[in-house]
């Protein structure tokens, strides 16, 4: 495969860190690449160890699995390890390989040197071994690009209809007792105008639903007081400054997917949101993986490029067994072209 220099510009180049090399994400990244699916442009350039490529690549063939991408044929940043790690076994030399080719992957994109960003799953608790204390990869991006907020969309394209279903959560990586106290006014309103950004991509004027906090969305203050006190005013609010959109919520959280879920599953319903705006990360992903686990991808937005990633973690249970599936790394390579299209 020909290098950059050799003829191919930033804009046919996706950038794929390949986050923790005792995971998966070696093997879903091969897997991925070697698909006649993908986009005949996409020139894929990976920030990692290329030896572990090639070992990952070996182990894959002995297996009598295929199709693979050859290493030998990939354009590859190499950054090696010291030292052979063991699949399924994180370490903090894992956990500091795969923060630093992150931290190299975005320097080529805040160098104008490519197109999206596409990062396969590290380990936080890796990070953690190895000195880095984030609550996960979407933190150190903001970080790394100096952004105020950055929010993490969650898009899978259903491959029953086509039907693109998207969720967007206001917070992310906190625990859930510090919800009440991060979940203002300020972030829901900055988040709904994130989500309505991303919905008027693919349609002038979209629906969004937005879930409630408590159960049964407070029930009238039964429940909790989050919804009565400051969330419905503040949508109400925002619904009279967008009258373009359609707003309905604050929705009881165990009702609101299921709109989603028939139109997933190609089921007509006259009511089905374009975007979902969940309070809190596992109110949001539940459904999200119940539905679409192989077929999601987490998008991060608010940063200068778009950054895409796989709806799954490390799986240490099954690295190097050669099982693991590439179906959302996929998705996440080919989210990575599509919704840059428009360059």
């Amino acid at each position: 495969m020909a290098m950059p220099s050799e003829g191919f510009d930033a804009n046919q180049l996706i950038v794929i860190a390949i986050g923790d090399p005792a995971g998966i994400g070696m093997e879903v990244t091969l897997k991925a690449l070697a698909s006649p699916s993908l986009p005949s442009k996409l020139h894929p350039q990976l920030v990692g160890c290329r030896k572990s490529l090639e070992l990952t690549y070996a182990q894959l063939q002995a297996q009598g699995i295929s199709p693979l991408a050859n290493p030998k044929n990939l354009d590859i940043k190499d950054l090696p390890l010291q030292s052979t790690l063991q699949p399924g076994y994180p370490t903090a030399q894992s956990g500091a390989a795969s923060f630093l080719w992150l931290t190299k992957a975005t320097e080529l994109l805040l160098k104008g040197r490519a197109r999206a960003l596409v990062t396969a799953p590290i380990a936080k608790q890796a990070w953690h071994a190895a000195g880095h204390h984030y609550p996960g990869q979407t933190e150190r991006l903001k970080e790394l690009v100096g952004a105020d907020q950055a929010s993490m969309l969650f898009t899978a394209i259903s491959p029953h209809n086509g039907w693109r279903f998207n969720t967007l959560l206001a917070t992310t990586h906190i625990p859930l007792a510090a919800v009440p106290q991060v979940l203002t006014p300020e972030l829901v309103r900055a988040k709904l105008n994130v989500l309505k950004a991303f919905c008027q991509r693919f349609k002038t004027d979209p629906s969004i639903a937005v879930a409630g906090l408590n159960p049964h969305a407070g029930e009238q203050g039964q429940l909790g007081h989050e919804e009565l006190k400051w969330l419905i005013p503040m949508l109400n609010r925002w619904k009279t400054e967008h009258p373009e959109i359609q707003l309905d919520g604050p929705l009881p959280p165990d009702t609101c997917w299921l709109s989603a879920a028939k139109a997933w599953h190609g089921i007509p319903c006259a009511q089905t949101p374009d975007g979902i705006l969940a309070l809190y990360h596992d109110q949001g992903l539940i459904p999200m993986k119940l539905l679409a686990f192989d077929s999601a991808v987490n998008t991060t937005l608010g940063l200068p490029f778009l950054r895409t990633s796989p709806d799954h973690g490390t799986a240490f249970d099954i690295a190097g067994k050669g099982c693991a599936r590439p179906d959302s790394m996929l998705a996440a390579l080919k989210a990575a072209w599509e919704l840059t299209e428009s360059r």
